[in-house]
């Protein structure tokens, strides 16, 4: 492409001057800095700065050069090492840009630091894409940097590691933590781009599997700017309605950068506090994201998510009729079992009641046999006899007695009616019969 130049003219010229620099065709012309004009007389130079009572302060001239270099260079890619790194209290990055032949001052500030995904390490070979300008406070030329990416993956691979060493610390990729997907769903939320074709592969491949399951989709935007807060705020609104069996979270295919907002630790967590099981389906089966660690199941791609969640009908059908042929065994046996259980039962108690009936007999007849013993019968039977008046009442003491007194006289066999004749007291029958004696 063919350059031009307008020429920079020196301290003194006669005409006025335009600071300038080289530019391509097509580009937007530079805004130029055009210097005082000043009137020349034959003896005096009053250019400011052509002289010592002309010279112009230092701002004024740094206001000028920034001018110039900050207008002078669009942003452009720069390839080097990172050296002298340092992040300042107040968020900004401070380090050089160095090869084998220089080395350049370069700034990240804070707010452009949301395009990169980790602070670069010491040492690291990069391609940074920064705007050339002059910081007049300190006099230096320095690279005000928007985007960094290192060699291969280097700061892509940093940043996800940093971000599951802290989820992992917290327990949030424990495998006891994670949940089993209900068998049989009755509805699934998805959320994704509505105008994804991620969404459309998922509603095919459920509707072919099992048109029962209801799909209910949870619009989010799914990349660039405002996609993580979007895709938080979906996952809120999807625990607090808890009408949903299954989550779906994710996208179709992309670059790195386009898959980002998945490697979000925010997302991640919010994916971990959702109370509905997750499914993460986020690219294609060779992209991992954190969001596919912590959700509860991570599926290769949209569809294999669809199929991950949504039972075939027929397969439904023969989990069914297997169930109901296990319940109608279940039941046989239970029944068998419960007869065997009766009659066993029965056997037992029959056996139980007969020792119980035995033991009571035995007792029983102990008791009769005790009491025998002490009934006046069986005095009566050993030769005793018992003295009863004409009422029944029992005459035990000879006090009861008086001469002439007909009584009965109870024996074993029979009654004995007799009258008393004497009645003689127990010491006198005892000295009588020794006398006789």
């Amino acid at each position: 492409m063919k350059r031009r130049t307008t020429p920079v003219r020196r301290p003194g010229a006669i005409e006025p001057e335009l600071f300038s620099w080289p530019f391509t065709e097509g580009d937007a012309e530079p805004v130029a800095r055009q210097r005082p004009v000043r009137a020349r007389t034959p003896d005096i130079d009053v250019v400011p700065g052509a002289t010592p009572e002309s010279a112009i302060p230092v701002s004024a001239l740094a206001d000028i050069v920034k001018a110039v270099i900050d207008g002078a260079f669009i942003p452009v890619w720069v390839r080097g090492e990172i050296t002298d790194f340092k992040s300042h209290r107040s968020g900004h990055w401070y380090f050089r840009l160095r090869d084998a032949g220089a080395q350049l001052r370069c700034v990240v500030w804070a707010s452009d630091q949301r395009g990169i995904p980790a602070p670069p390490d010491e040492g690291m070979q990069v391609v940074a894409l920064g705007q050339l300008t002059f910081y007049a406070a300190r006099g230096d030329v320095q690279l005000a940097i928007r985007r960094i990416d290192a060699e291969g993956d280097g700061l892509w691979r940093k940043a996800m590691e940093r971000t599951r060493a802290r989820l992992d610390a917290d327990g949030l990729l424990a495998l006891d933590r994670k949940r089993p997907i209900p068998f049989f769903p009755r509805r699934i939320a998805v959320i994704t781009s509505p105008d994804g074709a991620a969404l459309r592969d998922i509603v095919a491949v459920a509707r072919r599997r099992c048109a029962l399951v209801e799909i209910v989709v949870v619009s989010a935007q799914v990349q660039g700017d405002g996609a993580i807060d979007d895709l938080c705020a979906a996952l809120e609104r999807v625990g607090r309605w808890g009408d949903a069996d299954v989550v779906i979270i994710g996208r179709g295919g992309g670059g790195r950068e386009d898959l980002w907002a998945f490697n979000d630790e925010r997302l991640a967590r919010a994916v971990a506090a959702c109370p509905i099981p997750t499914i993460s389906a986020v690219g294609h089966e060779i992209d991992t994201t954190i969001c596919d660690l912590v959700a509860d199941v991570r599926a290769a791609t949209p569809s294999a998510a669809a199929e991950c969640a949504v039972p075939m009908l027929d397969d439904l059908r023969l989990v069914v009729s297997n169930a109901s042929t296990r319940l109608g065994g279940a039941m046989l046996e239970l029944f068998d079992s419960c007869r065997r259980s009766l009659r066993n039962e029965s056997i037992r108690l029959v056996a139980a009641t007969s020792e119980s009936v035995d033991t009571k007999t035995q007792r029983l007849r102990h008791t009769a046999a005790r009491l025998n013993d002490l009934s006046p019968l069986a005095t009566l039977a050993r030769g005793y006899a018992a003295a009863r008046d004409g009422s029944g009442r029992t005459l035990g003491s000879i006090a009861a007695f008086a001469p002439g007194l007909p009584f009965e006289l109870l024996l074993r066999d029979g009654v004995v009616r007799a009258t008393t004749d004497a009645v003689i007291p127990s010491g006198e029958s005892d000295a009588s019969e020794g006398s006789l004696s």
